[in-house]
């Protein structure tokens, strides 16, 4: 985690970039057990297939949780005030996921100090997968 606060950002600065392994069938089986979230379409291909798609794919919520990764390795937990995105693609197996988050808005409210991001998860070919925002409070 880095020692970051308020007075050092500008509006444009990123945060430290975490990048994700290729998803592998593993990972979907292990995120299933995880999260409980069995729906077979994340680890059945004949499932995926006769639902019309090509082979099983990843949980949004796994990109999601790769993105809080970020969030957490640059500020601490309790400095999150908000946090949110949208699903923009489907992430195929074997996808390798890159999160990363640009600062857009210095503010304070509440008494603090905080910062707006725009937080983006996408693969190797720059296919976003999630888009959204977050809010940190900041000494």
């Amino acid at each position: 985690m880095s020692n970051v606060s308020f007075d050092s950002l500008s509006v444009g600065d990123e945060i430290p970039a975490v990048n994700k392994p290729a998803i592998s069938r593993h990972t979907l089986a292990l995120y299933c057990g995880g999260s409980g979230d069995h729906n077979p379409i994340h680890v059945d291909s004949d499932f995926a297939k006769a639902a019309g798609m090509p082979d099983v794919f990843a949980h949004g919520m796994l990109s999601m949780a790769y993105l809080g990764q970020a969030l957490t390795g640059w500020v601490p937990q309790s400095a999150l005030r908000a946090y949110g995105v949208r699903f923009a693609s489907i992430t195929w197996v074997g996808n390798e996921i890159s999160c990363t988050g640009t600062v857009i808005e210095k503010f304070e409210e509440e008494g603090e100090k905080r910062v707006r991001l725009e937080v983006k998860a996408a693969d190797q070919e720059c296919d976003v997968k999630l888009i959204g925002e977050a809010v940190v409070a900041l000494d």
